[in-house]
């Protein structure tokens, strides 16, 4: 099966539209978990993004991804992974503009309306803390993608980074640490 994931994208990355095409249904139960966890986490976002919806998103962007040299399966749904972070987080944006007035409709403000998008904001901080440590170091981030966002076990995250495992294994305690102060502000 991995053979034959591997092979489906490799055609793909070569520009093989059927490829993709073909690819999709093999591995879309494991797409659609990685949806539900992230839906999951964003919490107040889950009721304005669909788990198919954001499968949806995911499969317009990922289609496009020809001339990507993809490596594996895991390198595929680390991708993924970020593909479907990148969209909750641009979703949360909007969501923040709009509750900014950003939006063109107006509403006399009553204590019903005066509900606050907390999620919205949280899925903002965490892709901002992420990007940070982006910056402090590339391979850790990276690990935080596929393991916390992706759902990647460790050894699929050496997989997807053509690293060993207990360099994945130290990457994310660091970075689980780092984000940790960085959620306290001493980043």
């Amino acid at each position: 099966m991995d053979a034959e994931i591997t092979q489906l994208l490799k055609r793909h990355g070569a520009g093989e539209r059927a490829a993709f095409d073909a690819l999709v249904p093999i591995v879309y139960s494991r797409l659609r978990d990685i949806a539900k966890r992230q839906r999951r986490r964003d919490g107040a976002m889950s009721e304005t993004l669909s788990t198919t919806a954001l499968l949806q998103e995911a499969y317009l962007q990922l289609v496009e991804e020809t001339g990507v040299d993809w490596q594996n399966r895991a390198h595929f749904f680390a991708i993924s992974a970020r593909a479907m972070r990148r969209i909750l987080v641009d979703a949360a944006r909007e969501r923040s503009r709009l509750k900014r007035g950003g939006g063109e409709i107006r509403l006399e403000l009553t204590p019903d309306l005066a509900v606050i998008d907390e999620g919205a904001e949280d899925v903002i901080a965490v892709d901002l803390a992420l990007e940070k440590l982006r910056e402090f170091n590339e391979r850790m981030a990276q690990v935080v993608e596929c393991r916390y966002f992706g759902g990647l076990s460790e050894e699929e995250t050496a997989a997807a980074l053509d690293t060993s495992l207990r360099t994945v294994q130290r990457d994310w305690l660091r970075a689980r640490a780092w984000l940790a102060k960085a959620f306290q502000g001493d980043a």
